[in-house]
């Protein structure tokens, strides 16, 4: 995730471009084994003029960067929700209808990060490499158990928002009746 946040006193040392801002790169603490090493993930603080684009920059090298700007003071973990849905991501806590959802660790990640990017269609490696922290491990089922699972938590009111692209992975549809 890339984030840019203006900086609201002028830093002396920074003069050089008209209104620097600091790029966050990563919204999660690098996954460290049990034995102590590192997972591969490496995050970095990056200072760009205001003239740079900072997702052109990165689409450049490879990368493919989420892009949420936050408003000056929005917290950075704000609650993503809907008219039923409602995750309060700071308490970890899930309220379909108010009722609050007893979820594992992973079904939480995963419906959180649904709920945050409505209407776009995440494969199933993808959603293992930003939900899960890892890459590809298998034939994609974890997800759809989790999937599964979270279906049957939501309730039938609200399973079908959980929408199954056939042969991709799944969006979230937060208006699916």
């Amino acid at each position: 995730m890339t984030t840019a946040i203006p900086v609201p006193v002028p830093v002396p040392s920074l003069r050089r471009s008209p209104a620097p801002r600091l790029q966050l790169v990563g919204d999660r603490t690098p996954f460290v084994s049990v034995d102590g090493a590192d997972g591969g993930r490496v995050g970095y603080l990056v200072f760009l003029p205001t003239n740079v684009d900072p997702v052109a920059l990165m689409s450049a090298h490879g990368i493919r960067p989420e892009t949420h700007p936050l408003e000056p003071g929005t917290p950075a973990e704000s609650d993503d929700s809907d008219d039923a849905i409602r995750v309060d991501r700071a308490r970890r806590l899930v309220e379909v209808d108010g009722r609050a959802l007893d979820l594992t660790y992973l079904e939480f990640d995963l419906l959180a990060h649904l709920v945050a990017h409505p209407y776009t269609v995440h494969t199933r490696d993808a959603l293992i490499s930003g939900v899960w922290g890892y890459g590809r491990i298998g034939d994609g089922r974890t997800v759809d158990v989790h999937v599964a699972r979270l279906r049957r938590k939501v309730g039938p009111a609200y399973r079908d928002r959980i929408s199954t692209v056939r042969r991709v992975g799944y969006r979230y549809v937060p208006d699916h009746r």
